[in-house]
């Protein structure tokens, strides 16, 4: 029987820092034929997972964009739950440098005393600048982009047998986005704001201007601001929200 080579993508959050809008922060669900991964895991991650109806325990990988909350502030939770629920599978955490240490101190923090670490198979993996990691069924090319540099930003290139998908990460404008656009079945750019130019982040009129420098098959907006929000009717291109799923 021929394996399925379709990817099935569901927006767990498409919310900035500030939940604008009522949107959670930053998760996307992806399921391929031959796991499941996170890109990013913000801190309403868990409880979008479960309203959504997705397993938790499927989750094999989970990888980590640059460490600011909205983007990686909801792993404590979603480890406390794989530890509630005895998990015993191994879970790979991708990220930028010193992400077992970050990790370790937010749980830490958080539910000082809960050992909860202690109690799962964890793979931590950092990134090299633009240099492949290799895992059992996927390959994660991080690509440095512009954002505030304590927070290591990143933007990535998700390729599996069958598809490769683009991600900025948070960034402002940097020719590095067509680097991880080209030749991808799914772009996912940020788009925090419609005509404000704010640092470390695009706005839409900016955006729409490059737009035929991408070669991809499909683009998908996300990270909105309330501006961004008001302005939804304008917009050309596809945009994320909550719950929103597409197959790949």
């Amino acid at each position: 029987m021929k394996k399925r080579s379709t990817h099935i993508l569901t927006v767990v959050g498409c919310g900035d820092a500030f939940s604008s809008g009522g949107n959670a922060q930053t998760c996307f669900h992806i399921e391929s034929p031959e796991g499941t991964l996170l890109i990013d895991c913000g801190t309403g991650t868990l409880a979008g997972l479960k309203k959504h109806g997705l397993s938790v325990a499927e989750i094999d990988t989970i990888i980590i964009s640059h460490f600011h909350g909205d983007h990686y502030g909801g792993l404590p939770f979603l480890l406390l739950d794989a530890a509630k629920e005895k998990r015993e599978e191994p879970l790979t955490i991708v990220s930028p440098p010193g992400g077992k240490q970050k990790i370790q101190q937010l749980v830490e923090l958080l539910y000082p005393g809960s050992n909860v670490l202690d109690n799962l198979n964890l793979n931590y993996v950092s990134y090299r600048q633009e240099t492949e990691i290799t895992l059992s069924y996927v390959t994660v090319t991080p690509i440095p982009v512009i954002h505030k540099p304590e927070s290591q930003p990143h933007g990535i290139r998700i390729r599996t047998e069958q598809k490769t998908i683009g991600y900025s990460g948070d960034t402002g404008w940097t020719d590095q986005l067509i680097k991880i656009a080209t030749d991808t079945d799914l772009f996912i750019c940020e788009c925090c704001f419609y005509a404000t130019a704010v640092d470390g982040h695009i706005h839409y009129l900016q955006l729409y201007e490059k737009i035929n420098h991408f070669r991809t098959k499909q683009i998908l907006l996300t990270h909105f601001d309330e501006e961004m929000l008001a302005n939804l009717d304008k917009v050309e291109l596809r945009y994320a929200y909550d719950g929103l799923q597409l197959i790949i």
